[in-house]
């Protein structure tokens, strides 16, 4: 049972900007309507400024959360794009490992850096939702399907099983205060766990994130050193921790191009995850924008027919959220429309 949520803001620190309190507003009062007791770990609420120019402060909040007894579940603010630079506070001198207790950790897309860092230490953590995007929601209620894996986590500690949505929303283009109350346009969505290739029954621990996130991994066009920096601090798994795992990959709400999306896959393959995992699963895109690209370029790069590859995912960017359970086996069926954690 998850009594007290601890609130850390370990990418941008959105969270403290004056024109987000409307939402941190409502989202307090959705968690407190829980009876939850919630902790703003001491950094959380400094600002994007503020966090940019010390990322040692955001690493020192993620520390203190593990080591408060009081703290049952963390939960991460927001994403954003440079939590890789916590790294050295984070391993230097083993801080993160000598900190780290069983507690639940909950963020998704930049966050998904953080994922990679806990796994290193042997931490299971939950992908798919975070305080502003899905807590914060700005109509009347969370949104339902959002809402069902949120509650399961707080009184179980644990996710069960995971259906399909039945409806997608229609992403905001704004999220001042005029939005409160203001519903998501929703469709129906006949659509469910698609099977893009292979067998539609697998299974395996499931790891990985944003994809966005992961080409930067990789890549230096966004930030110069964060690939040298994943490198020195082994962020990345080896092929032989990627083996027999289920690779997630969900987009972000920057619509990554084809082509940047096609390059982000080979940097997988030539790391050597395709050959190892047992399945992928894929996120919604958000909106549906470059779906049918994506789709086409999965099987191309991954050049092996009979490996799983599963898109219609509700998790990630797309609303609305489940939320997926990493260092559980999770068995994937798709002609009966769940994937199951063991």
């Amino acid at each position: 049972m998850i009594r007290t949520v601890g609130i850390v803001s370990l990418s941008r620190g959105l969270l403290g900007e004056p024109f987000m309190q409307h939402e941190a507003a409502l989202g307090l009062s959705r968690l407190q309507a829980y009876g939850l007791r919630v902790k703003f770990l001491p950094h959380a609420r400094d600002g994007v400024d503020a966090l940019r120019r010390h990322p040692e402060w955001r690493a020192e909040d993620l520390l203190q959360a593990f080591r408060d007894p009081e703290i049952d579940l963390i939960l991460c603010a927001i994403g954003g794009d440079d939590t890789y630079r916590l790294a050295p506070y984070l391993f230097e001198q083993d801080a993160l490992q000598k900190a780290v207790t069983q507690k639940p950790f909950l963020g998704f897309s930049d966050t998904t850096i953080d994922h990679f860092m806990l796994h290193k230490v042997g931490l299971p953590t939950f992908y798919g939702q975070a305080f502003l995007p899905d807590i914060c929601e700005l109509d009347k209620e969370m949104l339902p399907y959002t809402r069902q894996y949120f509650e399961e986590l707080l009184t179980s500690g644990c996710i069960r099983c995971i259906h399909p949505s039945g409806v997608w929303y229609e992403s905001r283009k704004s999220y001042d205060a005029s939005q409160l109350g203001i519903p998501l346009r929703a469709h129906e969505e006949a659509g469910s766990f698609r099977l893009l290739q292979g067998s539609g029954q697998f299974r395996g621990e499931i790891l990985g994130g944003c994809i966005d996130s992961i080409f930067d991994m990789f890549d230096p066009t966004r930030y110069a050193d964060m690939p040298e920096i994943c490198r020195r601090y082994g962020l990345f798994p080896s092929e032989a921790e990627w083996q027999g795992k289920i690779l997630l990959l969900e987009s972000s709400e920057e619509q990554m191009e084809p082509a940047k999306y096609r390059r982000a896959l080979e940097y997988l393959k030539e790391a050597g995850v395709f050959a190892a995992v047992s399945g992928v699963l894929v996120g919604k895109p958000m909106d549906g924008v470059w779906q049918a690209e994506y789709e086409a370029l999965l099987p191309q790069v991954i050049a092996d027919p009979e490996l799983p590859v599963v898109c219609g995912v509700p998790v990630g960017h797309a609303l609305p959220r489940c939320i997926v359970p990493f260092g559980v086996t999770a068995q994937v069926d798709v002609p009966a429309q769940k994937i199951e954690f063991l």
